[in-house]
């Protein structure tokens, strides 16, 4: 069974368990997902309030990009455990002789890079819902502009944790030109969306003050 198809209570027990997968990074993946379903809860609470109506074509398209970001966010969850389960595969490849090492290398390897890819997509998609966020926070109706900020706040995280998972398997690549740019395009990606979220806190803090 898909983990999206599991109830709240099943993830969250199969997550408490000895099982490795799923982990942190499929975890960033939901908390992303829910993240841009909160802009989309935004954008369906302005559309069609006569006070927000010079708003409604900015919201429309929140709300369609948030529910396409969140089922993508879904699918990158049970990625990123997939990506996982591929790394203990090649793990347990035999190596009895030099051609099996030298294919269970590559395929480690190979795996490596899906496990630092998979993350990378995630933080990569929560910079365009952090910016949903902004424009949900700025243009979406005020009495969610908590949520708009929860939203932003999820992005961070997210973006946070799957920074994490990109991390550490960048430790065991040894293509070192995949290696550098994964580090720099997840140190800029992470930046952006440190600083957009850190301007949608500071805009939401004011309003509710």
């Amino acid at each position: 069974m898909k983990l999206s198809e599991l109830t709240v209570k099943g993830f969250v027990e199969e997550l408490a368990s000895d099982s490795p997968a799923p982990g942190g990074g499929s975890v960033a993946a939901l908390a992303a997902s829910l993240g841009a379903a909160l802009s989309s809860m935004v954008a369906s609470l302005t559309v069609g309030k006569e006070k927000y109506r010079d708003n409604w074509d900015a919201m429309e398209k929140v709300r369609s990009d948030g529910n396409e970001l969140h089922r993508a966010f879904l699918n990158l969850m049970e990625k990123d455990t997939e990506a996982f389960n591929l790394f203990m595969a090649a793990l347990k490849m035999p190596k009895g002789t030099d051609d099996e090492k030298t294919a269970r290398s590559e395929a480690i390897q190979q795996a490596t890079k899906k496990a630092i890819e998979v993350p990378f997509e995630t933080m990569t998609k929560c910079l365009d819902m952090v910016e949903l966020a902004k424009i949900a926070c700025e243009k979406g109706n005020s009495n969610a502009v908590t949520d708009a900020g929860s939203a932003a706040v999820l992005a961070r995280a997210a973006a946070v944790a799957a920074s994490y998972n990109v991390k550490i398997n960048l430790m065991g690549l040894k293509d070192k030109a995949f290696a550098d740019k994964a580090k720099v395009d997840m140190e800029k990606t992470l930046k952006l969306i440190e600083e957009t979220s850190a301007s949608i806190e500071k805009a939401v803090e004011a309003a509710i003050s």
